[in-house]
C-alpha cells in the first residue's frame, strides 16, 4: 500500500462533484485518491507559496556556498 502524505483525503469522484467545497474545507494538503491510491495532492495556495519561498531560499543558499571561495571585489554604489 502506498503512503498518503496528507492528513485528509478525498476520492477523485467526490472532488469532481464539488471541487470548491473540498478546497474550502481543506485544512492543509489533501490527497486525491483514485481506487484508494493517491494520484495527486491539493495544496492550499498559502502553503504552496511557502514551499516555493523555501525552495528559492535553498537555491540562493547553494549559490552562496558555491561562491564562498571567490575573491571579493569592491564596488561603489554610484558605479552600479
Amino acid at each position: 500500500m502506498e503512503s498518503i502524505l496528507a492528513r485528509a483525503s478525498i476520492g477523485i469522484s467526490e472532488l469532481k462533484v464539488n471541487p470548491t467545497a473540498a478546497i474550502e474545507q481543506a485544512d492543509g494538503p489533501i490527497a486525491v485518491l483514485n481506487r484508494n491510491k493517491p494520484v495527486a495532492y491539493l495544496i492550499p495556495a498559502r502553503e504552496w507559496e511557502a514551499i516555493c519561498e523555501r525552495l528559492e531560499d535553498f537555491e540562493l543558499a547553494e549559490i552562496v556556498r558555491a561562491r564562498s571561495g571567490e575573491q571579493a571585489v569592491s564596488v561603489k554604489l554610484e558605479d552600479l
